[in-house]
């Protein structure tokens, strides 16, 4: 049974930092095998991608609103992804989930539970 199981959220003021987790168990094949996304969901908004490292290259990708403050990383030996958020703003504010997804098969795509993270003075 895969589980992605995410850790790190908590209240911050603006300008601070915060680093979230996200453990995975059970998967099929090596965890190096799978590109690992972080999103999140604002109230009343939609799910948005924040960051993503692929599989094999490692090359990550990020949302504009992101950039140069956030950075995903992943240690393969640990089957973890993290994600390093600094100069947190208030519309940061949001549940951050983990995603995986197998490189050559998009149908094993999985989710951890989610995390909050809330930004407020």
């Amino acid at each position: 049974q895969v589980q992605l199981v995410e850790s790190g959220g908590a209240l911050v003021q603006p300008g601070g930092s915060l680093r979230l987790s996200c453990a995975a168990s059970g998967f099929m094949f090596t965890f190096s095998s799978y590109t690992m996304s972080w999103y999140r969901q604002a109230p009343g908004k939609e799910r948005e991608l924040v960051a993503q490292v692929a599989s094999a290259s490692g090359i990550t990708t990020y949302a504009d609103s992101v950039k140069g403050r956030f950075t995903i990383f992943r240690d393969n030996d640990k089957n973890t992804v993290y994600l390093q958020m600094n100069s947190l703003k208030p519309e940061d504010t949001a549940v951050y989930y983990c995603n995986a997804v197998l490189r050559w098969a998009s149908s094993y795509n999985y989710w951890g539970q989610g995390t909050q993270v809330t930004v407020s003075a």
